[in-house]
């Protein structure tokens, strides 16, 4: 029998078929709750011993470990998940990249991961910890590095889900794609389930066609279920362009904050400069000369920058075969090559955006 059908078996048959593959008696309701573990637990030697194992040696041995057999499924099933999900670590040093200033590290620091690492002081007060947030904003600046700064922050496994995943059976298949993934991801603890580009799968069923709406309309569904979980999962969505997003997506009731994470200001620009400086071969550099020449740049153009710098110092040094330190003046000369993303137009219409949805 294939296991599907073995799985359907009523509980007359699940007494049965025990019976007969380990020669142990049990009650009808028990059996019937039984059988299903069985059918796990074969599924799991299998996977550890690279073959087939049939059901009876299954049989006997979940029998023999009861206790500790559902465990080892589950943990095993989370971890093939996670590999297949491609989950990643990250380090604590992300979220000290994040300048104390820098908005919105505190409000993140306050609403999200105080109340899910201090769990007792929750349950005193009755905070119900988040398990589903927004970030909005421009591009480049920081939404994918907060969402990985707060896995680091709660020492939880990271994983980001991109559009072009789930179109990758086709469009008609992208609304499947996303309640299979959601259904594994309720099955996940201690994970940031990050997705980017979110106004993708989330847009307006005003302008959107008939498949969009059908991909708006299951993630509608799959978020009461995903918040309903009682495991620690924290679902982080992205998106440069919120008013694009459909208007029940930002009602309460669906995600627990709406987050705007705008420009940088000058101690954010210092922190993150001071970062990527450590990482060069330096002389002497006036920083508070290189935040000035900054204005109006994102993290991401910042991480650019420093890229640019660091190969025109590579070029440079292996063109004179002598030392080359980075200098404020190598920085003078590379900037033009770099412009700024945040212009005041689009400050101006971010800033609109953060009165209108913000909700914290």
């Amino acid at each position: 029998m294939e296991k599907t059908q073995q799985a359907l078996l009523s509980p007359e048959e699940c007494r049965k078929t025990i019976i007969e593959l380990s020669g142990e008696e049990y009650e009808l309701d028990v059996a019937a709750d039984l059988w299903p573990m069985v059918l796990n637990h074969k599924w799991l030697l299998s996977e550890k011993l690279h073959r087939d194992v049939g059901l009876r040696t299954a049989c006997i041995d979940f029998l023999e470990n009861m206790e500790q057999a559902p465990i080892e499924y589950a943990t095993h099933k989370q971890q093939s998940i996670l590999n297949e999900m491609g989950a990643q670590i990250m380090s604590r040093e992300m979220w000290d990249t994040i300048s104390d200033s820098q908005p919105p590290k505190q409000l993140v620091q306050r609403k999200i991961i105080l109340p899910l690492t201090e769990e007792g002081l929750s349950k005193k007060h009755g905070v119900v910890p988040p398990k589903a947030i927004i970030f909005f904003g421009p591009p480049g600046t920081g939404k994918t590095h907060f969402a990985k700064a707060i896995a680091g922050a709660l020492s939880w496994r990271y994983i980001e889900i991109v559009p072009s995943m789930l179109m990758m059976d086709g469009v008609e298949k992208i609304g499947a794609n996303l309640r299979e993934l959601m259904e594994k991801a309720r099955d996940l603890d201690e994970v940031v389930l990050f997705i980017d580009e979110f106004e993708e799968i989330a847009g307006s069923r005003d302008v959107g066609d008939r498949i969009d709406k059908s991909i708006t309309n299951e993630f509608l569904k799959q978020i009461p279920l995903f918040k309903n979980q009682r495991n620690k999962i924290l679902l982080v969505c992205a998106t440069n362009y919120i008013r694009q997003l459909d208007a029940a997506m930002l009602r309460p009731g669906r995600f627990d904050c709406i987050i705007p994470v705008g420009g940088l200001d000058r101690e954010g620009r210092k922190t993150i400069l001071e970062y990527y400086l450590a990482k060069l071969n330096t002389g002497n550099v006036d920083v508070e000369r290189v935040v000035e020449m900054t204005s109006g740049f994102t993290p991401a153009d910042i991480q650019y920058l420093f890229q640019q710098v660091a190969h025109f110092a590579f070029e440079q040094e292996l063109a004179s075969q002598e030392d080359y330190q980075v200098t404020a003046e190598t920085f003078v000369h590379i900037l033009p090559k770099v412009p700024a993303s945040l212009s005041d137009d689009v400050l101006d219409e971010f800033t609109k955006d953060s009165v209108s949805f913000s909700r914290v």
